[in-house]
C-alpha cells in the first residue's frame, strides 16, 4: 500500500511560479514512475509531466516543456514539479500519481496506468 501526500497548490499572478510536491511513503519500489495530471473547469483531465526513479527520466506535456521542470529527493521519496511562466490556463486541480512500476513512454499519458492518486490541489493563475 502506498500513501501521496500532495501539499501545496495556491493562487499565483500570471507570469509566476509556483512549485508542488508530491510524497509516496509505504511499500515503495526503487523502479517508481510518479507525476502530475491536471483537470481544469469543463474539461478532461490531462498528463502534465512524469519522473521514472530507475534512470532518472523525466517526461512532459507540449505545454508543459519549456516552463515546468521536475526535481527530486530520492531519500524522502519526493518528487517537485516546478512551474514557471504560469498563465491562466494553467488553472486546474493538480493530481499527484503514482506506480510502483517503471512504466514505459507511453503509458504515461494514460490515467489507468497509475495505481495511486493524491486528492488533488488546485493551482488557480489570475490577477
Amino acid at each position: 500500500q502506498v500513501q501521496l501526500a500532495e501539499p501545496g497548490g495556491g493562487l499565483v499572478q500570471p507570469g509566476g511560479s509556483l512549485r508542488l510536491s508530491c510524497a509516496a511513503s509505504g511499500s515503495i519500489s526503487p523502479t517508481y514512475t510518479m507525476g502530475w495530471f491536471r483537470q481544469a473547469p469543463g474539461k478532461e483531465r490531462e498528463f502534465v509531466a512524469a519522473f521514472r526513479r530507475s534512470g532518472g527520466s523525466t517526461h512532459f506535456a507540449d505545454f508543459a516543456k519549456g516552463r515546468f521542470t521536475i526535481s527530486r529527493d530520492n531519500a524522502k521519496n519526493t518528487v517537485y514539479l516546478q512551474m514557471a511562466s504560469l498563465k491562466p490556463e494553467d488553472t486546474a486541480v493538480y493530481f499527484c500519481v503514482f506506480d510502483n512500476r517503471r512504466l514505459i513512454v507511453s503509458s504515461l499519458w494514460v490515467e489507468e496506468s497509475y495505481g495511486y492518486w493524491g486528492q488533488g490541489t488546485q493551482v488557480s493563475v489570475s490577477s
